[in-house]
């Protein structure tokens, strides 16, 4: 795009002429300058995606993304090693083929040796369609629904520390300022519930290292602000603001919500610009929200039996169990996007003892989340995306223990799971070496994981783009490969 047209996307006609009407030299300039483009100056067009989606039929409606922040280990989990057993204590830095002069980070580039560790924990082989699948002790609920999965083993990424791993896979960028995927599909697929925002984030404590999660990574980014994420909230009030003040009837707010719309509605005549526009649906939102709320976050309608499924930490708000059945309850209220964070992955010291109680927290719910869906009908249409931002070295960190070690990052592989919206079920896909520390078949890159997902709900990642300073932008950047063999 020619960097004039670009300037008149960003500026409205009406600003564009009224700030150039203090001389008249200024306005010679511009009408030189309309004159070389040749076309009329216009006001941008934020309704929606410039290429109308979805490209082609879905396979799926809605994502519930549980990012598992700070990192699982998958050595401990997912991707049974029998032969670091053997290899115990060996230098890792002394094995080339397998070391290659790798990245790491600060916390074991000083280290004189990077001695192989194995998991403490046993593995056992559940059935599946791929004849098989080890997965830990630590996940017996998960584990049962191991026919449901498909396992990827072959993740990798290219970031090595958390901040930069967690925007890269919840942004397509390391650099902090893109939209989330919740937006990129907000924007592109609009909401399917009038009631409830397309894009919902929840988050749970876990009982590891804690790393900072700020707002961002739900955000918009240059998109319009309608689109980034609504966060809920455990206790009370779970938006923040939601409320009435006490005395104030729902006739009242409707009156005063009137009234602001019509003063927002002259603003916009005045300056045309649409983030005014998105002000007043947002609030309109915000009105129909106080409705809807309280009704999804109370849980007295659900039966005993299915919050037995969820296990006793489903009364407890804000725990992962309480929000794997919101997800749920969410899903079923058609919101497009639900994201889950459970903290505490992060285990650079006695990882036994911290991944044993993350195991716990999770392995339940997130079994029942599948359960339930499933039994709802749900699952055919809902895609369940569990993770990391990248996985833990094979080596130990620090000194060599095998009741207390602990695992650095690595982003050359680590192990996801996906299941239900168009998802093989049963599946293994992707292996690694012998040490887990290196992928060895069918290499799966975060932006791969992204076209997957967007292929999913019927969106071609290559054309959902946003045209913005100067060029367009996607979540995919200029990468990204639809995985079509883990597809149903």
């Amino acid at each position: 795009m020619h960097p004039i047209e670009e300037h008149h996307r960003l500026v409205t006609r009406r600003q564009f002429f009224g700030r150039a009407s203090g001389s008249i030299s200024a306005g010679l300039g511009i009408a030189a300058l309309s004159q070389l483009e040749g076309r009329v100056i216009a006001a941008p067009s934020v309704e929606g995606p410039e290429d109308a989606v979805p490209h082609f039929a879905p396979k799926c409606k809605r994502i519930i993304y549980l990012h598992q922040m700070g990192a699982p280990s998958q050595l401990d989990l997912f991707d049974y090693k029998p032969k670091l057993v053997e290899m115990a204590g060996k230098d890792l830095r002394k094995m080339p083929d397998v070391w290659q002069n790798q990245r790491v980070t600060g916390m074991t580039s000083g280290q004189s040796s990077l001695p192989l560790v194995p998991s403490r924990f046993r593995f056992d082989r559940y059935d599946n369609e791929s004849g098989g699948t080890w997965i830990s002790e630590l996940l017996p609920h998960t584990a049962a629904v191991a026919d449901k999965l498909c396992i990827v083993r072959s993740m990798f990424t290219e970031a090595i520390n958390h901040e930069p791993g967690i925007t890269f896979l919840q942004t397509g960028s390391q650099i902090p300022g893109r939209p989330a995927i919740g937006s990129w599909l907000s924007y592109g697929l609009g909401s399917a519930n009038s009631d409830l925002p397309s894009f919902v984030v929840l988050i749970s404590q876990g009982f590891g290292n804690m790393q900072a999660l700020s707002a961002r990574m739900w955000g918009s980014g240059f998109l319009p602000s309608e689109h980034q994420g609504v966060r809920l909230r455990s206790g009370k009030d779970p938006v923040l603001f939601l409320d009435d003040p006490k005395g104030m009837k729902r006739s009242d707010r409707r009156r005063m919500l009137d009234a602001v719309v019509a003063l927002n509605e002259m603003e916009y005549e005045r300056c045309l610009d649409e983030e005014v526009r998105t002000r007043i649906s947002q609030a309109e939102m915000a009105f129909r929200m106080q409705m809807s709320v309280p009704e999804l976050t109370d849980f007295s309608s659900e039966s005993a039996e299915t919050l037995e499924l969820y296990g006793p930490d489903v009364h407890k708000p804000g725990s992962f169990a309480a929000n794997c059945l919101l997800a749920r309850r969410l899903a079923e209220r058609d919101v497009r996007f639900i994201q889950l964070y459970q903290r505490g992955w992060d285990a650079h010291g006695n990882l036994p003892k911290e991944i044993t109680l993350q195991a716990r927290a999770v392995d339940r719910a997130q079994a029942a989340l599948i359960q339930d869906l499933d039994r709802r009908g749900l699952l055919d249409d809902t895609l369940v995306v569990w993770g990391g931002e990248f996985g833990r070295t094979a080596y130990c960190q620090g000194a060599y223990n095998v009741e207390t070690y602990g695992r650095d990052h690595h982003p050359r592989c680590f192990t996801m799971w996906f299941a239900g919206g168009g998802i093989r079920q049963g599946i293994d896909y992707g292996s690694t070496d012998d040490f887990g520390y290196n992928v060895l078949t069918n290499p799966v890159h975060v932006h791969d994981m992204h076209a997957t997902m967007m292929h999913l709900l019927g969106i071609d990642h290559e054309r959902l783009t946003y045209r913005y300073q100067g060029r367009r932008y996607r979540l995919t950047d200029i990468a990204g490969r639809v995985v079509h063999d883990i597809l149903a």
